[in-house]
């Protein structure tokens, strides 16, 4: 194994796992984002109101998106271990 196929199998490992939260992230972002300004604009300082929608979101955006992302992480482990089974060979 080369520098270049140690390089390519971290950058591939990074982009996936940024590919893989992003959804998550993004929603979970988003939520909060919103609350955030509903509290600005009513003046409610309440620290569940932050907490608890943006964990009801973040559960059902993994309740949508994690058969896709075990689908994706499956594929990503089949793919790494072809390419140690090459090595290796």
């Amino acid at each position: 194994m080369d520098i270049g196929m140690a390089a390519y199998i971290m950058q591939s490992g990074v982009f996936q796992v940024l590919i893989i939260a992003a959804p998550v992230l993004i929603i979970g972002v988003t939520v909060g984002l919103i609350i955030s300004i509903f509290q600005a604009t009513t003046s409610i300082q309440e620290q569940t109101l932050t907490f608890v929608p943006k964990i009801a979101a973040i559960l059902g955006s993994l309740a949508f998106f994690g058969p896709w992302m075990l689908a994706s992480m499956k594929q990503y482990t089949l793919n790494l271990l072809m390419l140690i089974s090459e090595m290796g060979g």
